[in-house]
């Protein structure tokens, strides 16, 4: 990423500053979060180590990892706005959490991604090599009304 931009954007961690109605209104049309109500969108807010990318104090990306801070990371709900891709932000962002110095103890990383595949895998990311060995729970009681 040029200097340019890295003077103009800034990475930030406090959860004060985060604009919970715009990161909201992302996510709810999201295809891995379409629908999502606020009151969880907030919930996971408050149990994630949360990034905001900003520019000015415009909030213009985010994302957030959920973490025991030694043994395993997931990355969730990263994006960077419409008008502000194409420009590397998504690569310095990517970069800034993977290097952000209480993750770097993580044993395991994951992640999902529908299309994004080739951003990650530039940091490391691969698929399952024994995907047999990764089982999931849908907990389809859950209410998201």
């Amino acid at each position: 990423m040029n200097e340019e931009l890295k003077n103009r954007f800034y990475i930030n961690t406090d959860k004060s500053k985060l604009d919970i109605k715009m990161i909201h209104d992302f996510l709810q049309i999201s295809y891995w979060a379409e629908n999502i109500p606020l009151a969880m969108v907030e919930k996971s807010i408050n149990n994630s180590l949360c990034f905001g990318l900003y520019e000015s104090e415009q909030q213009v990306g985010f994302a957030r990892v959920i973490t025991d801070y030694a043994t395993s990371a997931l990355l969730k709900d990263v994006f960077i706005l419409e008008p502000y891709r194409g420009q590397g932000l998504g690569k310095w962002f990517v970069e800034y959490i993977l290097e952000y110095p209480e993750l770097q103890d993580i044993q395991r990383w994951m992640l999902g991604t529908r299309d994004a595949h080739g951003l990650y895998r530039r940091y490391g990311f691969k698929n399952l090599t024994e995907p047999e060995r990764i089982m999931m729970r849908l907990n389809y009681n859950c209410d998201r009304t």
